[in-house]
């Protein structure tokens, strides 16, 4: 069996339209919001908005909230700002969701699969934690990190 590629992607800084066109020219057909709030102060981003415009471009999408930082970790991120500390509760906690991560292997097996959060860096976000761990799982192969294009 062939594993499946996965995207990720995140909206910090990001204008809304060329965010949609990103995800169109990668030929994403769905995108699963990882975040464990799917809303945002940014106009558009959040879930009923985005998913929206995500179906106006015929770009289905997904809350996966099981998926998400949960807050207890995301607070004492932002106090410490140490990656490796978030890394390590995150990765518990993903030991615990079996279940959305064999719901997300199975999308992505469907569908050519975008994973969303907010921070525009992968390397300092959760969903390269998923998207690790599905590669580790056996359900996707190559992960590729989109970065919409600023300065328009």
């Amino acid at each position: 069996m062939t594993s499946s590629p996965l995207s990720t992607i995140g909206y910090e800084g990001a204008d809304l339209v060329a965010f949609l066109d990103t995800l169109a020219q990668h030929g994403v057909t769905l995108l699963v919001d990882t975040r464990e709030r799917a809303q945002s102060r940014r106009q558009g981003y959040s879930k009923t908005a985005l998913g929206l415009a995500l179906g106006e471009r015929g770009i289905g999408y997904l809350h996966l909230r099981p998926l998400g930082t949960p807050p207890s970790l995301r607070k004492e991120y932002r106090l410490s700002h140490d990656f490796g500390l978030l890394e390590r509760g995150y990765n518990a906690h993903l030991a615990t969701q079996g279940e959305a991560l064999e719901q997300l292997g199975e999308l992505a097996a469907r569908e050519r699969v975008c994973l969303l959060c907010y921070e525009a860096d992968p390397g300092t976000c959760h969903r390269s934690l998923i998207a690790r761990r599905l590669q580790t799982l056996g359900m996707v192969g190559e992960v590729e990190h989109l970065h919409v294009p600023t300065g328009r």
